[in-house]
């Protein structure tokens, strides 16, 4: 039996789907996009579960909802099971309704029902299953209640079959029946519904004259006619089968909005949490984590190594290519990782809570009133872990012109990638203040995503986007075990791309920075890395970054050119050139390469790296989402040539402050 997951976002889809299969499922993609796939086998049976992705209706405005219409469509599941949000019957019952019409049976989860008794809620499933004629079963995934009871349902094959519920008025049934006469197709009702919408398009069928007769009847569009029919009929049957209880008293989340929803405090509570985030992940704790990581590698780990080559008669350059090649580009990238370990446990903690669905509607407000929809907070939120994930989120975004504005500044955003570089540099140049210069940068991301999407749509898209809807979910307390897989998953992610992309561009550094044009090996004596292949083709791009470092530093134009394969190797290929240069052990910034650099021209430094064209993977995914390498094209550019002016005038102006102070 083939059965498909279908819900709305942030209905716990993806929590039921892991309790139904466990541990058997695969995880790839949909053909031709890159949204992810997931299918396994539902415990103690051989049916195939295939989690469709998140959507609120099976209208093809989006990725998401094309994947899902096409997919019940074409491969003609054997069930659906639809994942309903309890607590939001409104606005989970309009998938439900379109589901029912189609000719599939169709089994309701009514899930989070243990926290129905705290929202003063009563659900009586007896009375929707029976006002929708299918199926209807209490759960909660999240503390795993009715999961088996459902499984044995789907083994025993108690399902009610598929009925053709009548919910629109008889005028409207009338116009859907005479378009169904027409059809000779499975799914008719649905087909001709859609049809009458001008969702599908047949063109055998002329039914301009329903959907005339229609509008006039109504006076209102096709698309509302039907919406507001789905509404009604979800109203009707929300009277009959749920019952508020609700007392008049706050609940603790009305009592906690009042405060982190203020419309005067709301930002500055906000400034400060992350300022806690930044100082425990980059201050405090993990500074330390830092120093003891770099102790271990750098020291303990590089000297064994060295030693026990040296032991075996290994060649210098052997033994410079392992240790100061290997060891020191990857060691220095791994230093990071207890901090990025505490940063998204940190974030994860403020997202389970809820906290983060609120900070992203409030700062809808502010946002689109300097041209930014809430919309693409989102991806803004998403993009913060990594940049390719952010930029694809940007598909439920149904206006184009909104979508293309948020792939372009998605990169903007400071992505864990980032975080070495500005830890490194924060840490050696701001010492105690390591935490402030931290949370400055990510303050100064979102002033310019706003000043960007404000310029960019005052004077090139001049058009009002989408109204941005957000359920605001419960307060609750952080699930520890999601918080610790998420951190897991993304620290694993991490160091994957230390030990496969920092690796392999580390040795390419070492390669052109310990060998000359002529492939001599450069050994520190007779020649020294400044003969190097990889200085001669630094110094071709130094002067681009000269009016933000006060110096022609080939070390450094080389570093940044890597951001581009990946953003960590910016600090792994200056600590392998210094490491060349002046043998380990010695500070990164005491080398005479990197020597010049001082708090202005750190903080330039940093501010380059943060808003310059992200990784070849984020550059992939902006390809793929803008649909265009024109369009591509001109996101580098603009990224890169802001990043350079404002790297420049931070350098001019910290560089004015320090003379006058």
């Amino acid at each position: 039996m083939k059965i498909a997951l279908v819900g709305n976002q942030n209905s716990g889809k993806t929590t039921l789907f892991n309790l139904l299969t466990g541990s058997n499922q695969k995880i790839g993609n949909w053909p031709g996009v890159t949204i992810e796939r997931k299918e396994g086998k539902i415990k103690g049976t051989d049916f195939t579960l295939v989690d469709l992705p998140g959507i609120y209706s099976l209208s093809p405005y989006t990725s998401e909802e094309k994947i899902s219409r096409n997919y019940i469509l074409e491969e003609k599941p054997d069930l659906i099971i639809n994942i309903v949000d309890a607590t939001s019957i409104e606005r989970s019952l309009y998938l439900t309704t379109q589901l029912l019409e189609l000719d599939c049976k169709v089994i309701i989860a009514l899930n989070m029902c243990d926290i129905l008794e705290k929202k003063g809620l009563v659900v009586h499933e007896d009375i929707l299953s029976k006002k929708l004629q299918t199926t209807v079963i209490k759960i909660s995934a999240l503390k795993n209640i009715g999961i088996d009871h459902l499984i044995q349902h789907i083994k025993d094959n108690e399902i009610e079959d598929s009925v053709d519920i009548k919910i629109f008025s008889d005028k409207i049934e009338k116009e859907i029946e005479l378009i169904e006469t027409k059809l000779n197709c499975n799914n008719k009702r649905f087909i001709a519904i859609k049809t009458l919408e001008n969702d599908i398009k047949q063109e055998e069928l002329d039914c301009k004259e329903s959907i005339s007769k229609l509008e006039k009847d109504f006076d209102m569009d096709i698309e509302e006619i039907f919406a507001n029919g789905r509404y009604e009929f979800i109203e009707k049957v929300k009277k009959e089968s749920v019952i508020n209880v609700k007392t008049n008293k706050e609940t603790i989340s009305d009592k906690l909005d009042k405060v982190f929803l203020n419309k005067y405090a709301a930002i500055p509570i906000f400034v400060l949490i992350m300022g806690l985030v930044y100082l425990l992940a980059v201050g405090v704790v993990g500074t330390a984590t830092v120093d003891f990581m770099d102790t271990l590698i750098a020291d303990k780990l590089y000297n064994l190594v060295a030693n026990w080559l040296t032991n075996l008669n290994a060649s210098p350059w052997a033994i410079s290519l392992v240790c100061d090649g290997i060891i020191a580009g990857v060691g220095a990238v791994l230093n990071f990782v207890p901090q990025l370990m505490i940063l998204f446990f940190l974030l994860a903690i403020l997202e389970t809570t809820g906290y983060m669905a609120r900070i992203t509607l409030f700062l809808d407000k502010l946002f689109r009133k300097l041209g930014l929809s809430g919309k693409s907070l989102i991806p803004f939120i998403v993009g913060s872990g990594c940049s390719v994930p952010g930029i694809m989120s940007s598909r439920t975004i149904e206006n184009e012109k909104e979508r293309e504005l948020t792939i372009l500044l998605t990169p903007f955003i400071p992505c864990s990638a980032k975080l070495p570089i500005i830890t490194l540099f924060a840490s050696a140049f701001f010492e105690n203040y390591a935490w402030l210069a931290t949370i400055s940068l990510y303050l100064f991301a979102i002033a310019i995503i706003v000043l960007s999407a404000y310029i960019i749509n005052k004077f090139f898209i001049k058009q009002k986007f989408n109204t941005f809807i957000l359920e605001l979910p419960e307060y609750k307390l952080p699930s520890i075990k999601y918080v610790l897989k998420d951190v897991f998953d993304k620290t694993i992610s991490f160091i994957k791309r230390a030990g496969s992309i920092i690796l392999l561009c580390s040795v390419v550094v070492w390669f052109l920075a310990s060998f000359t044009i002529t492939m001599k090996y450069i050994d520190g004596e007779t020649l020294t890395i400044e003969s190097s292949m990889l200085a001669g083709i630094g110094n071709l791009f130094s002067w681009v970054f000269y009016p933000m470092l006060g110096e022609l530093s080939w070390g450094a134009a080389v570093s940044a050119i890597q951001g581009l394969v990946a953003k960590e190797q910016v600090v792994s290929s200056m600590e392998v050139i210094a490491g060349l240069a002046e043998g380990s052990g010695v500070s990164l910034f005491n080398t005479n390469i990197f020597s010049f650099f001082n708090s202005a021209s750190a903080y330039a430094f940093m501010v380059f790296n943060l808003f310059s064209a992200p990784c070849f993977g984020a550059i992939g995914a902006m390809k793929r989402e803008f649909g265009s390498s024109k369009k591509m094209w001109i996101a580098i550019l603009f990224q890169t040539g802001t990043a350079w002016v404002l790297a420049s005038l931070v350098f001019l102006i910290g560089t004015l402050i320090g003379v006058i102070f």
